[in-house]
C-alpha cells in the first residue's frame, strides 16, 4: 500500500477539524501510520461556506455514491451524523469492503449490532472513538490498555452542555434557562438541546461504553434516563451547604449477575474528582478488579478534539492494512458473539441514597407527618435540616436518606405529596458517594 486513501462525509465541525489535520499534519502523520494519508474526496450538501481550510487538490461534490464507488478509496469517514441516510451509508461502504471510521453515537447505540455484523461479514474495520467524549480517548483504552482487567463500575460526565449549565448554576448562581443561554451564546449547547438537557445523549453514549467495557450490549431505550430540566437554583445551593455537587451522570454496575445502568442527576461529594469536572469538560470514572479506581479526563467535544479522536482511528486501519493480520480486530474488543440480552437490574430495585426537598407549610408537626411516611416505607433519615423561614413563605425541609429503595421512595413520596402539607412537588435526587463512608453531610436527624 503506497498510501491510505480516505473519504469524507460531512464537512460540519467535526469534519473540518477532521480535514484541517490531514492537511496540515501529513507528514506527521505519514510517520505515525507508515504510509501517507491522502484525504482524496469530501461530500458535502453545503459547498459555499467558508470553513477555513483548503480544499485545493480535493474532488468536492454532494452525492455520497462519489465516494462509495471509488473504487481507491478504502476508509470512509462518516460524521453526517443522525440514523439516515448516515446507516445506508455505511452499510454500504463496508458491503464494498471498505472501512468506516465514525462519530456517530446515536446510530452505534441504537444500530451498533448491525453494523458490527456487517463489517465482520466483509472483514471490514469499524472505527469510533470519536462517538464517546470526543478528545478522551477512553473506548481504545477499555479496548486495549485495560483488556485484562474487569470493569466492576463506571461514571461518566459524558455531555458537555448538560455539564456547562450545571457548572454554571453552581459557580454563577444562574437559574437553569439563563445558564442554557449562555450555553447557546458560548457555542456549547445547540439550537435544540433536548437530546442533551434529557439524558438522551448520555444514554446512547452509555451504551456504547457498557458494550467495550463489559462485552454486553445494551439497548438505550433500556437504560433509565432522566435529564436536568428538575435541577433548580435551590438544589444546586442546597447540594453546595451539605458539601455536594449535582452531575448528570452515566452509570453502570454489576451486581449479583445484573447490569445496573441509567442516567440522571446525581449528587456526589465536593471533593470526589469528579465534582471537578466543570464547563464543557467531560470525565469517565471507573474500578476495574484488578487496576481500582481511574479517570481519564479532557474535552469532550468540539472541532479539533473530536477531529482529532477521527484521525486517529484513521491511523489504527492505516497500520492494521500494512499488517499480516487476517482479520480485522472486533469493534467492541471481544471475539464471538456478544450476548444480544443481559439482565438488566430494574430501576424500583436499586438502592441508593437520596436528597430529598420538601416545600411546606410552616407549622408544627409537618416535619413528623412526613417522617412518619418515610418510616411507613421503610426509609430511614440520615440527616436533615430546615431552610427558607420567612414570614408567610415556604419552608423548605432538606433531607438525606441512609439507602433506600427506588420504588419504596417513590411511592413514599407520592403518599408525602397527599398529605395537603406539600406546596409544590417534592424533589428527589439520587446520591453517589462512590463507597466512601465519610461522604455524607448535614445534621443527624
Amino acid at each position: 500500500m503506497d498510501a491510505l486513501q480516505a473519504g469524507l462525509l460531512g464537512l460540519g465541525t467535526v469534519g473540518t477539524g477532521v480535514a484541517r489535520i490531514l492537511t496540515r499534519e501529513a507528514e506527521r502523520l505519514r510517520r505515525r501510520t507508515g504510509v501517507p494519508i491522502r484525504l482524496k474526496r469530501v461530500v458535502d450538501l453545503d459547498l459555499e461556506r467558508d470553513r477555513g481550510v483548503s480544499l485545493e487538490g480535493l474532488l468536492v461534490s454532494r452525492r455520497a455514491a462519489d465516494i462509495l464507488e471509488d473504487s481507491e478509496i478504502a476508509v470512509v469517514m462518516e460524521l453526517i451524523g443522525g440514523i439516515e441516510p448516515a446507516r445506508t451509508f455505511i452499510l454500504e461502504a463496508l458491503a464494498r469492503g471498505k472501512h468506516v471510521v465514525t462519530a456517530n453515537k446515536a446510530l452505534l447505540a441504537s444500530h451498533g449490532p448491525e453494523l458490527f455484523k456487517a463489517a465482520a461479514a466483509a472483514g471490514a474495520q469499524i472505527g469510533f472513538e470519536a462517538s464517546v467524549c470526543g478528545g478522551i480517548p477512553i473506548l481504545g483504552c477499555l479496548r486495549e490498555g485495560l483488556a485484562a482487567d474487569r470493569v466492576r463500575s463506571l461514571a461518566g460526565i459524558v455531555n458537555g452542555t448538560s455539564n456547562y449549565i450545571l457548572s454554571s448554576m453552581t459557580e454563577k448562581r444562574l437559574d437553569f434557562s439563563g445558564c442554557l443561554r449562555e450555553a447557546q451564546a458560548e457555542g456549547y449547547a445547540e439550537a435544540d438541546p433536548t437530546l442533551d438537557i434529557n439524558g438522551k445523549d448520555a444514554a446512547h453514549k452509555l451504551a456504547i461504553l457498557v458494550g467495550v467495557a463489559h462485552g454486553v450490549q445494551v439497548d438505550p431505550e433500556r437504560i433509565f434516563t432522566e435529564g436536568i430540566e428538575q435541577i433548580s437554583g435551590l438544589e444546586i445551593r442546597y447540594a453546595a451547604d451539605l458539601g455536594y455537587r449535582i452531575k448528570l451522570l452515566a452509570l453502570s454496575k454489576f451486581c449479583d449477575g445484573e447490569l445496573e445502568v441509567r442516567v440522571h442527576p446525581t449528587m456526589i461529594p465536593e471533593k470526589h474528582l469528579l465534582a471537578g469536572v466543570n464547563l464543557a469538560f467531560n470525565a469517565v470514572y471507573l474500578t476495574g478488579e484488578n487496576t481500582g479506581p481511574l479517570m481519564f479526563y479532557g474535552q469532550g467535544a468540539g472541532m479539533m478534539p473530536t477531529g482529532s479522536a477521527v484521525v486517529g482511528d484513521l491511523i489504527s486501519i492505516g497500520r492494521r492494512l500494512q499488517s499480516e493480520a487476517r482479520r480485522p480486530a472486533p469493534p467492541l474488543g471481544f471475539y464471538g458473539e456478544l450476548p444480544p440480552t443481559v439482565p438488566l437490574k430494574r430501576m424500583d430495585d436499586l438502592v441508593t441514597k437520596y436528597y430529598i426537598r420538601f416545600p411546606v407549610i410552616d407549622r408544627p408537626g409537618v416535619l413528623s407527618s412526613i417522617a412518619g411516611v418515610l418510616g411507613k416505607f421503610d426509609i430511614s433519615i440520615h440527616s436533615v435540616i430546615q431552610k427558607g423561614r420567612r414570614m408567610g413563605g415556604p419552608v423548605h425541609i432538606i433531607m438525606l436518606t441512609h439507602e433506600a429503595r427506588e420504588r419504596d421512595l417513590q411511592e413514599a413520596l407520592r403518599e408525602i405529596d397527599r398529605l395537603g402539607l406539600i406546596l409544590d412537588k417534592s424533589i428527589c435526587v439520587r446520591m453517589e458517594d462512590f463507597g466512601d463512608p465519610d461522604a455524607s453531610a448535614g445534621h443527624d436527624a
